[in-house]
């Protein structure tokens, strides 16, 4: 079936405004909830996670929207809070930082209710939120709550719709649409108190998500290994040319893990315990297999060692911002300030 208002509204060209200043220039995800505190303070650990970025410099707080832990960080039966429950509980405990998830997925959101939820947690933090949004891949969580998973195709199809139903609802329109996954009619989104509610699509894809970025997106958060950055940004300027539109109206940050100690040593001791619950052995791989590998998406040291990896590896290839995540010891007191000490002044 096809939208409501046709095929214009998926191919229009936006007029898209001038980037003056990065929306996300350092954010904080977090990604983690074992701390090894009674339930009772693990919701505090995360608001003190989400204090501590907002006075070190980080514009932006993250939550990931996944009901189980991911493999690559732990066991399924681990601590996962809801996300938009946990945003609107961060936005009650800060008052500058920009709330989001990282990134919603759209497989178990329904759009207009999406839309609704985003804007909701817009006005409960006084117009701080951002929708973050991209296509879903975690099968286990989907078989284990009931949703479908579907093909890859089937999943970006229906991001591409959600996106057709959430944007205008975003921007005070009532849209119609009726498309092979979602239906809507004349749906409203009442109360808002902005109508330039940033959307960011997050991934790595260089055909499908880079594309739907270009149509729809204010922000792309790229997720690869650092060294295919520079063709992603060059498929990203494929994608904009695509559709007309100025690749620097389109902001980009780039998902960065960091094992970060003001001891170097006690920083790759913490990788090597990353990566052997992975099940990586770097001894025996070599550096190509390395690159291909999660090592090429970590960056480990001190605080001044891992600037100077952000800066030439990621910044300096033209990426706007960095969102980051400390997965092994964000929650330990000092070392979201000594991530923001060293992080902040690179993307002023």
């Amino acid at each position: 079936m096809r939208a409501a208002f046709g095929r214009s509204a998926a191919l229009r060209i936006r007029n898209w405004r001038k980037v003056d200043s990065v929306t996300i220039r350092l954010g904080y995800q977090i990604p983690n909830f074992s701390y090894g505190t009674s339930m009772r303070e693990l919701f505090p650990t995360v608001v003190a996670q989400a204090r501590a970025a907002e006075q070190s410099g980080f514009d932006t707080v993250f939550a990931m929207d996944h009901f189980y832990q991911l493999p690559a960080i732990g066991s399924p039966d681990e601590p996962m809070l809801e996300a938009y429950t946990t945003l609107s509980g961060l936005a009650a405990a800060t008052e500058r930082v920009q709330l989001s998830a990282l990134v919603t997925g759209n497989t178990y959101r329904n759009p207009a209710m999406l839309a609704k939820t985003v804007t909701t947690l817009d006005m409960v933090s006084g117009g701080r939120a951002v929708l973050g949004i991209g296509a879903g891949w975690f099968e286990l969580e989907h078989q284990s709550y009931g949703y479908e998973f579907g093909t890859f195709a089937d999943r970006f199809e229906r991001l591409e719709e959600a996106l057709q139903i959430i944007e205008p609802m975003l921007r005070g329109q009532r849209p119609s649409f009726r498309g092979s996954w979602y239906q809507v009619d004349n749906a409203m989104n009442e109360p808002r108190i902005r109508d330039d509610l940033p959307i960011m699509i997050g991934g790595g894809g260089e055909k499908k998500t880079f594309r739907l970025a270009a149509r729809y997106a204010d922000h792309l958060n790229i997720l690869c290994n650092a060294s295919e950055l520079p063709r992603k940004l060059d498929a990203l300027h494929e994608r904009c040319a695509e559709v007309g539109r100025d690749p620097q109206t389109l902001e980009t940050s780039y998902l960065c893990f960091l094992v970060m100690d003001d001891d170097a040593d006690l920083a790759r001791k913490r990788l090597q315990a990353l990566l052997d619950r992975m099940g990586i052995d770097l001894s025996t791989m070599s550096a190509q297999e390395i690159e291909q590998s999660m090592a090429d998406r970590v960056f480990v040291g001190t605080p001044d060692d891992i600037a100077e990896q952000l800066k030439t590896r990621v910044l300096d290839l033209g990426v706007d911002g960095l969102t980051i995540n400390l997965t092994s010891n964000g929650h330990q007191p000092g070392v979201i300030e000594l991530a923001g000490r060293a992080l902040a002044p690179l993307v002023r």
